[in-house]
């Protein structure tokens, strides 16, 4: 594993297959449909962290692979905030085994959050679970259409009080949580990573 951190850092080519050797055999099987895709994942943290030193916040951090690849492809600090306390957990013991820097994770829902407290933030739709059970990970936190809404309103109005400047990419979303004066500053993997800037 070492060795592959290394070749993130240097900025070569590392396949999911490769990466998600860090997780348990049950983590890699819910990887295509739930974890972000190493490549994706540099671009996103790249464009994130405009800065040394820039904080990106994870919305919903799963098992921790986006924020562990920005903080070895960047200068910035991740930090991941998931409410599933087993992947919380399991997101920490990892970034601790392989010594991986400028990485945290909270225990905690995403209401709970201030985003004062960041610079930049990194979002793979992690409240559709709430509108489709075909999405549902497993039975460890309730899901509705009534928390879809609600956190999807916290985010926007999160977003909104934010500075001009604040960065945000978003990834397989239908972009409704994006609010006003966040204008779209490129787009890739067949446009379904966005990213954007508030400019207003």
């Amino acid at each position: 594993m070492n060795m592959i951190l290394e070749q993130l850092k240097r900025n070569l080519i590392v396949e999911d297959e490769e990466f998600n050797s860090i997780y348990p055999k049950r983590i890699q099987e819910l990887d295509k449909k739930y974890w972000t895709p190493v490549a994706v994942a540099k671009s996103a943290a790249q464009f994130l962290v405009s800065r040394s030193g820039a904080k990106v916040l994870d919305i919903g951090s799963g098992v921790g692979k986006f924020c562990m690849i920005g903080s070895l492809v960047t200068e910035g600090h991740f930090t991941g905030v998931e409410q599933r306390e087993e992947l919380y957990r399991l997101s920490g013991d990892l970034a601790k085994q392989y010594s991986i820097p400028n990485v945290e994770f909270i225990h905690a829902n995403i209401t709970q959050i201030d985003f004062k407290r960041f610079d930049a933030f990194y979002f793979f739709n992690s409240f559709i679970e709430n509108m489709s059970e075909t999405e549902v990970m497993d039975d460890n936190v309730p899901v509705s259409a009534y928390l879809y809404g609600q956190y999807t309103q916290y985010l926007r109005v999160q977003l909104a009080g934010m500075p001009i400047g604040t960065r945000l990419a978003i990834y397989w979303s239908n972009t409704e949580e994006v609010p006003r004066g966040y204008i779209i500053q490129s787009t890739s993997f067949e446009g379904e990573l966005k990213m954007w800037e508030k400019l207003f």
